[in-house]
């Protein structure tokens, strides 16, 4: 049986990367049969070198596309076409090149959706769905159906919103707590999918604290070893995997693993 494992943001640490991918039995280069890896994104910026970063992802989407799927982050955003450069030290233009032709012929997706092995359906992207969002997308009633509207690349993904709090940010910039989880808790309706996510969270790794009261930390548990942060929404589960990896990289983290999971087609 084969598994799914989401690996978070990456932010110019190939190393980090690499440790990961020895953790899933891919230390040679090549993935086990079976294992397929969804990567949130962000590969860029940050760390040291953003361009091993892209040189390793490159090698999987060119040996074992199927195995593969790459989303794209905000920080890829900003180099894509129509994109503004915010980074103060930006990626270099061969890295661009790459992350645009990668857009141009679909390697760069904007959602995924799994199945678990208990046959619930899970939404994956960069930052997470919000409710206004999923609204927006005239409430796509599965995490399927969800990934497929999304990768039609809607304006919705585009948006940055006013500020961190605001609930009508895209899937590559909504931020944990009061953008993402905050309406779809208060929301009255049935919370149709979970939904895994990178980009933010609501705590921090370093010190073990939190970034949020009321509700969301009620409903949060935190795997501080693996960087894994799990909020209950409505009789689902959202997960942040941003491992915070920041400029020097996490000590200790871990892909999340979904045994027995598939891709939904």
């Amino acid at each position: 049986m084969g598994l799914v494992a989401v690996i978070g943001d990456v932010g110019g640490h190939p190393d980090q990367l690499r440790g990961a991918l020895e953790r899933l039995g891919a230390g040679g280069g090549v993935l086990p049969p079976g294992v397929v890896v969804v990567q949130v994104d962000d590969l860029v910026d940050r760390g040291p070198d953003s361009q091993g970063v892209l040189d390793v992802v490159a090698g999987f989407l060119e040996r074992q596309p199927g195995q593969w799927i790459q989303l794209t982050g905000n920080h890829e955003a900003q180099y894509l076409p129509g994109g503004a450069v915010f980074w103060a030290d930006p990626l270099g233009d061969d890295g661009v090149t790459r992350l645009r032709e990668w857009w141009a012929d679909g390697r760069l997706r904007v959602a995924a959706a799994v199945r678990t092995a208990e046959g619930d359906e899970l939404l994956i992207t960069h930052a997470g769905l919000t409710l206004a969002g999923w609204q927006e997308l005239a409430e796509p009633g599965s995490a399927g159906q969800a990934a497929e509207v999304l990768n039609r690349r809607p304006d919705l993904i585009w948006r940055v919103g006013d500020h961190g709090r605001d609930a009508a940010a895209g899937p590559l910039w909504a931020e944990s707590g009061a953008a993402l989880h905050e309406p779809w808790m208060g929301y009255a309706g049935v919370v149709p999918f979970g939904q895994v996510h990178g980009h933010s969270t609501v705590v921090r790794f370093a010190d073990r604290g939190w970034r949020v009261t009321g509700r969301v930390r009620q409903r949060a548990a935190v795997d501080w070893d693996a960087r894994h942060v799990r909020v209950r929404v409505g009789g689902r589960v959202f997960t942040g995997v941003d491992p915070g990896h920041g400029r020097t990289g996490a000590e200790r983290w871990h892909p999340l693993v979904l045994p027995g999971a598939t891709l939904v087609e």
